[in-house]
């Protein structure tokens, strides 16, 4: 009875809230964070991968690009980490902050008190020239044949704050919009004990957190920069002088927030590890990490799995019967937004219109952050007449987006019902990291029908027949066994033909090892071979 009664209060608060799923294998470590039983966030590391976002380099200027206006530094991986000159410049405030102006002690000298020379890009090459030294940190991993990008504005992110070691701002975060509690947080601000020339930004998770909270972050975060200075003048450039931590413990110090529920995780091992982690922050959120034992593999008992499957399909369904389809690209994301089943009303198709371009925003918003997908992303929304329908579903995404860890920008809809988005791009998306380009395809998705290939090889054998040339009498011809059934079935006279033409021999073999799209001519004689 109990035990029935504790599952239902757990069902009860898990309605409310985060429930985030660990599932720690040998090959990879997996993390899902679900609401209401749906999947919204997903995240994999594999066991040898190194993600170097969020760590700080000790690197060298080894060129500089005027012209792309950047350098490029050496940090010590494969490819060197691109700078660009405006990453190179102190940054202000993000839009999504609010700036706290601290009262100036009064043991600062005047010479302390006067600002700071400006730095423009101009200035970046004289202070950073060839060959100097320069402390960076990576703020997008390599994607494809690009490099890493990095930024002189160090950021350390803790549990209730972010420290800026390089920058004496302050900022408290406009997600927190109770006037009161943003009151509460500038008094707290202002007592913090910070060091001099550095900067806080409160995150979200500071509301209603006690100030003894805050400090606590604070010099867990200073102690952590005073480890890096120190690991920063002991070694030589390149060097990593701080790592980020691996998906278990950034999970905790990223996703352990007052909404999430529970932690449940398959590994014994890494439950405890996660417990020494968020003891130093939060011992009190300890008792929301749980080994959950289970015969059955953990995500396919939440359902998980399945969920994950869908991630990467191209066509997604939604409850209302409608479905988006979402195509990946280089540099832009486009996803098309579909009425599908949902016929709705025959007298109010406006409703059925607006309620699957909802339901559209909605799913969206998931599946960017489920793929991991950024740069531009353009949403096809099915047509609407009226301006408030079509500022409700713009209001919609708003919403949606707003808990996305990543950097996003929406714009209103256009004239032609599409909605312009970016989204920051930190690493390869799920599905690049995950799959290979198809060998056949070459990842086109298409490949040249049986027909196509006919053709092609007929134009081949006869440019040769045409040479005159002797040693190409007796010719070989290897395709596929699909290729050969058209062959066989549908271009058997004209093949007959051509080797009367040809006065030689041709000769067809079948090899079901090779691509459907690739043939190969061997001559006999001489040896030579002619593909595709």
């Amino acid at each position: 009875m109990f035990k029935k009664l504790r599952e239902a209060r757990r069902q009860k608060a898990l309605a409310s809230g985060y429930q985030i799923i660990v599932n720690v294998e040998k090959l990879e470590t997996r993390v899902a964070q679900l609401r209401e039983s749906k999947l919204v966030d997903y995240t994999i590391e594999r066991t040898g991968d190194e993600n170097i976002v969020g760590s700080i380099f000790k690197g060298r200027v080894k060129n500089i690009e005027p012209g792309l206006k950047a350098m490029f530094v050496d940090i010590g991986t494969d490819k060197n980490a691109f700078l660009h000159f405006w990453d190179a410049i102190p940054a202000a405030l993000d839009k999504g902050l609010e700036e706290v102006r601290r009262k100036k002690s009064q043991k600062k000298s005047q010479k302390a008190q006067k600002k700071p020379k400006y730095i423009s890009a101009k200035d970046i090459p004289s202070i950073y020239p060839v060959g100097s030294e320069v402390l960076i940190q990576v703020s997008k991993g390599a994607i494809g044949e690009k490099g890493p990008r990095v930024t002189t504005n160090i950021t350390l992110p803790g549990r209730c704050m972010v420290l800026m070691p390089l920058n004496d701002q302050f900022g408290i975060s406009r997600r927190i919009d109770d006037p009161k509690e943003r009151q509460r947080l500038r008094k707290i601000t202002e007592k913090m004990n910070v060091p001099e020339g550095m900067g806080v930004i409160l995150r979200t998770v500071c509301k209603g957190q006690r100030a003894r909270f805050l400090i606590r972050d604070l010099r867990i975060l200073v102690s952590q920069w005073e480890e890096i200075d120190q690991q920063r003048q002991n070694n030589k450039a390149p060097a990593c002088v701080f790592r980020e931590p691996e998906l278990v413990e950034r999970t905790v110090r990223d996703f352990l927030t007052d909404e999430v529920t529970e932690v449940l995780c398959d590994d014994e091992r890494t439950v405890q590890q996660m417990k020494e982690s968020v003891a130093k922050i939060s011992p009190q959120s300890r008792k929301r990490i749980h080994f959950f034992a289970t015969k059955q593999p953990i995500f396919e008992r939440f359902n998980v799995e399945k969920q994950i499957k869908s991630a990467f399909d191209r066509q997604v369904w939604m409850p209302c019967g409608g479905y988006i389809v979402i195509d990946e690209t280089e540099a832009l994301i486009s996803i098309d937004v579909n009425t599908g089943r949902n016929r709705g009303s025959k007298n109010n198709s406006d409703k059925m219109i607006l309620e699957t371009n909802l339901q559209a925003a909605d799913e969206v918003a998931r599946q960017l952050r489920l793929r991991n997908i950024g740069g531009l992303i353009v949403v096809d929304f099915i047509d609407m007449k009226g301006r408030k329908d079509q500022n409700a579903v713009y209001r919609r995404m708003l919403n949606q987006t707003d808990t996305d860890k990543a950097k996003i920008q929406v714009l209103p809809l256009s004239q032609l019902g599409l909605m312009e988005m970016t989204r920051q791009r930190l690493n390869e998306s799920l599905s690049r990291s995950m799959f290979n380009d198809c060998p056949s395809c070459r990842g086109s998705g298409r490949i040249k029908s049986a027909e196509s290939i006919s053709v092609e090889l007929q134009r081949k054998l006869s440019g040769l027949i045409q040479r005159g040339d002797e040693s190409l009498t007796d010719l070989v011809i290897v395709v596929h066994p699909e290729v050969m059934q058209r062959l066989k079935e549908e271009d058997a006279n004209d093949l007959l033909e051509m080797e009367r033409r040809h006065h030689g021999r041709l000769t067809f073999r079948s090899d079901p090892t090779g691509a459907r799209e690739d043939f190969k001519i061997v001559c006999q004689s001489s040896g030579k071979e002619f593909t595709s």
